[in-house]
C-alpha cells in the first residue's frame, strides 16, 4: 500500500506540476496563485475478449483502475468487450481510425496487414513470457515494435500474458502427422499457417464463438488459452482430448494498443499513469493465470479430460515448418529488421534459460510432480 501511495502521490504531482506551468504563463500579471485545473478525460477500450473470461478481459479493467486510482478520477478509461463498439478481429483497426482511444488484443490476430505483428504477440517455438518481457523492457524490442505501430497511427504497450498454453481439444486422438491432415481447427497467428501446411483446415473464430463451433461439429478442434479460461468456455462438455504444449504460443504477449493523436494530447502526468498502469496489468495477468490453471487442470482430469502430449513427430515437423515461414517473410526490410533482432534475443536467452531453469525444471517438474519436495 506504501508503495503504490507513493506511486499515485508522484503521478498527481506531475500532473499538477504540468499543468501549473501551463497555468501559470497563462496568468503572469494577475494578483494571487493561479488556480491548478487538471483536465476531465474520459477514453473508451475496445476489447478482443468477451466479458466472462475475467482475467485475459478483466487485465484491460485492472488497468484502467489504476490510471483512475493515479489521477483522481480525472482520468478515466471504460472497456468494452469484443463485439460490443467493434468486432473482435477489428480492434486495431479502430484504434488506427480513432474510433476508440485505446484497445487490448492480441497482435498476432492482424498478420494479414503485415507478419511484422506477430512478435508482438507470439511465434510458433519463440519466446516465453518471462523471455517477450526481458526483450521488450530490456532488449530493445519495445522500441521497435513501435516502429511498426506508428504505421499505423498508434503506441503500443504490453498488457498481459498467458504464458504457455494448451495445444488444444481435440475430438480424436492424434498420434502423427497424417493424423492432423483434413482436421478443421481454430488457430489463429503463424501457428494457424504451420498447421495449414500440415494439412489442417484453419478457421479464425472469436473466443466467444468456439464452443458452439465445436458444439455442432463445423470444427473438429480449437485451442484457445489453458485450463482456466478453457474450462470457463466449456470445451471439455464437448470433447475431451487435450493436448500440449501449445507449441504456436509459448509465451503470447497481449497488447494495450493507444491511438497516436489522443495519447499527444493527454498531459505529461496522465501518460505517465497510463504507463505505470499497463505495466502492472502485464505483470498481474500473468500471476492471475498461473495462480488460476493448476486448481483448473485437476478439475478437468477430474471430470474426465484425457491429456496428451504432441507426439514427437508433429512437434518436429512443426519446428521445421516454423523456421521456414518465419524465414519466408524476410524479404520486407521492416520484418528483417525485428525477425533479426528477435532471433539474436531467442539465441543468447535460451543459453541461460537451458542451463539453470531447464535443468530445474526438468527435475523438479518431471517424476517429482506429484509430490511436494520440500
Amino acid at each position: 500500500m506504501e508503495r503504490r501511495s507513493f506511486i499515485k502521490k508522484a503521478t498527481i504531482g506531475a500532473v499538477a506540476g504540468t499543468t501549473l506551468a501551463a497555468c501559470g504563463n497563462a496568468s503572469e500579471g494577475d494578483s494571487g496563485a493561479p488556480a491548478i485545473q487538471t483536465p476531465t478525460i474520459r477514453w473508451r477500450l475496445a476489447s478482443s475478449y468477451s466479458r466472462s473470461l475475467d482475467t485475459i478481459y478483466g487485465t484491460a479493467e485492472v488497468m484502467a483502475d489504476r490510471v483512475s486510482s493515479l489521477t483522481d478520477g480525472k482520468f478515466t478509461i471504460r472497456a468494452y468487450p469484443g463485439g460490443e463498439l467493434v468486432p473482435a478481429f477489428e480492434v486495431l483497426e479502430s484504434v488506427q481510425k480513432g474510433t476508440v482511444q485505446m484497445g487490448h488484443s492480441a497482435s498476432y490476430y492482424f498478420i494479414g496487414k503485415t507478419p511484422t505483428l506477430a512478435f508482438d504477440c507470439t511465434v510458433p517455438f519463440g519466446l516465453t513470457a518471462r523471455q517477450f518481457n526481458g526483450w521488450v523492457y530490456h532488449g530493445g524490442g519495445l522500441d521497435l515494435l513501435r516502429e511498426v505501430f506508428a504505421d499505423f497511427n498508434i503506441i503500443n504497450f504490453p498488457g498481459g500474458n498467458t504464458g504457455t498454453q494448451m495445444g488444444g481439444w481435440f475430438n480424436r486422438e492424434i498420434n502423427s502427422v497424417q493424423d492432423l491432415r483434413g482436421l478443421r481447427m481454430r488457430i489463429p497467428g503463424i501457428g494457424g499457417r504451420v498447421m495449414d501446411q500440415l494439412g489442417v483446415t484453419v478457421q479464425q473464430i472469436p473466443g466467444g464463438e468456439i464452443y458452439p463451433a465445436l458444439e455442432r461439429g463445423a470444427i473438429d478442434a480449437a485451442e484457445w488459452v489453458g485450463p482456466y479460461d478453457d474450462e470457463k468456455l466449456g470445451f471439455h462438455k464437448v470433447v475431451n482430448h487435450y493436448y500440449y504444449p501449445g507449441w504456436w504460443e509459448p509465451g503470447p504477449n497481449i497488447s494495450f494498443y493507444v491511438n497516436k493523436d489522443a495519447w499527444d494530447k493527454l498531459p505529461k502526468g496522465y501518460q505517465q499513469a497510463l504507463e505505470v498502469a499497463t505495466a502492472e496489468a502485464n505483470l498481474l495477468m500473468l500471476a492471475r493465470y498461473d495462480a488460476q490453471n493448476p486448481a483448473a487442470l485437476q478439475r478437468l482430469v477430474s471430470e474426465g479430460v484425457q491429456l496428451h502430449p504432441f507426439p514427437n513427430d508433429i512437434m518436429q515437423a512443426a519446428r521445421d515448418m516454423s523456421r521456414d515461414l518465419l524465414a519466408s517473410e524476410s524479404s520486407d526490410p521492416g520484418y528483417q529488421k525485428i525477425y533479426d533482432a528477435y532471433k539474436k534475443w531467442k539465441t543468447d536467452s535460451d543459453q541461460w534459460f537451458g542451463t539453470a531453469e531447464q535443468a530445474y525444471a526438468a527435475f523438479a517438474f518431471g517424476n517429482n510432480a506429484a509430490e511436494c519436495t520440500i
